[in-house]
């Protein structure tokens, strides 16, 4: 199948997707001002369509930019790729460029396009080029291998995890288990999540299908994780990207806002069968060119659609004795989520920290208004708040939920650290 839409078949399409774009160093969490970011059709890669700007927050402006007819993606027998791709050249001063090809865009959702940019000093033979395949429900990929959803643990006289472990990082081997020269990808947690999500499922079906695949996808990781399924095969990995034995994630391709939003609220999450310890092996496929005995994507967007659940389509195919449980431990954060929303009038040390923090993150994100770390919630740590839940593709309320204090966390240990893990 053409994973090329082109500029001839979508001037005919009258839906539209958003995108915007996000720049910032592979040297730390700092974001690029000023860079010009040029988007042309993948089938027409030297027609520029749009020139954009980065702002002080590394962010360019939202664009409408043609996308096939909403139907595409809602339907199993569409014979018509139902999403556009883009192609995406980021250029700035004091940075290789970067090319992205095949940046993928679905009608009435927007896309967020991550760019990482390696500073000129920088001389280690890293990408330059991101080059996104087709979807995983339009391209041809391998099927899953069966496997048990629930894993022997070895007994080794040792406890391994005794608790499960929301992990800060996961490392994601980029091909199959015994490819030695794939790369292995240090990835934060939830970009893995959404990465994964965004690859295996539309982000126009319907909010109960999508929190139901995200569930499945973050109990199929976190079963990985919880085992040491590789390790303990002697592999220096968690997870791999391969189909055949695990779920697709493509290096530097696009998320979507919806998708993005709905994991930081949930990321905590997997499920469970009474008396089991360790998170389910949650199998999935499309349901349509490949079935299996876990979750059909396809099946249970037909089940959104008549109106069920996130966990009345989970019980739909895994049985009425699944349910959703949470991890207590998240690694990687400076402190835990108070319990409750933190809003205007609100005081004490949880607030402190909150200010301190965002105080941190505004020497790199200088939009973000700084504060006297006094302990208390007023207009102007609401305002911080907002602005940074703006940048960071939160809604931007000014309350400090849950979605939002995690992520705040994640972002201040990213400043506070001289480089990430790549």
């Amino acid at each position: 199948m053409s994973h090329n839409l082109h500029a001839a078949q979508l001037s005919e399409n009258t839906d539209s997707g958003a995108l915007r774009l996000n720049v910032i160093s592979s040297l730390g969490q700092i974001p690029i001002e000023g860079a010009t970011v040029s988007i042309s059709y993948s089938g027409s890669p030297d027609d520029v369509i749009q020139e954009l700007t980065t702002d002080i927050s590394g962010l360019t402006p939202t664009v409408e930019l043609p996308a096939p007819p909403l139907e595409y993606s809602l339907e199993p027998e569409s014979t018509v790729q139902p999403y556009a791709d883009y192609n995406i050249t980021i250029t700035a001063p004091g940075y290789e460029p970067v090319e992205i090809t095949g940046s993928e865009l679905l009608p009435e959702v927007t896309s967020i396009q991550p760019v990482r940019m390696n500073p000129l000093e920088i001389t280690e033979d890293e990408e330059k080029f991101v080059d996104i395949p087709p979807h995983t429900l339009w391209g041809s990929y391998p099927s899953k291998i069966p496997e048990a959803e629930i894993k022997p643990i070895p007994e080794s006289g040792e406890i391994v995890l005794s608790r499960v472990v929301i992990p800060e990082y996961i490392v994601v081997h980029d091909g199959v288990p015994t490819d030695r020269s794939a790369n292995n990808y240090w990835v934060k947690y939830t970009d893995y999540i959404k990465n994964v999500a965004s690859s295996e499922i539309y982000a126009t079906w319907p909010e109960s299908t999508i929190y139901a695949n995200v569930l499945a996808i973050m109990s199929f990781t976190l079963n990985r994780v919880y085992t040491e399924f590789y390790r303990n095969m002697g592999y220096n990995f968690t997870i791999t990207s391969s189909t055949a034995y695990d779920q697709k994630w493509i290096y530097g391709r696009n998320t979507y806002e919806n998708i993005d939003r709905l994991v930081d609220s949930i990321f905590v999450n997997y499920l469970s069968r009474p008396g089991v310890r360790q998170p389910i092996f949650t199998s999935y496929c499309d349901g349509q060119r490949v079935t299996c005995s876990g979750l059909s994507q396809w099946g249970s967007k037909a089940l959104g659609d008549e109106g069920y659940s996130g966990i009345e389509i989970i019980r739909y195919y895994f049985g009425n004795d699944m349910y959703i449980n949470s991890a207590d431990i998240i690694s990687g954060v400076p402190s835990s989520w108070p319990g409750y929303n933190l809003t205007e009038g609100s005081s004490g040390e949880k607030v402190r920290q909150l200010q301190q923090q965002l105080n941190r993150i505004a020497q790199n994100y200088p939009a973000i208004p700084t504060l006297i770390a006094d302990g208390i919630y007023g207009s102007q740590t609401a305002e911080s708040v907002r602005t940074f839940q703006q940048i960071f593709d939160l809604s931007p309320t000014g309350v400090t939920d849950f979605a939002t204090w995690y992520a705040i966390s994640r972002i201040y240990v990213a400043v506070s650290r001289i480089a990430e893990p790549e």
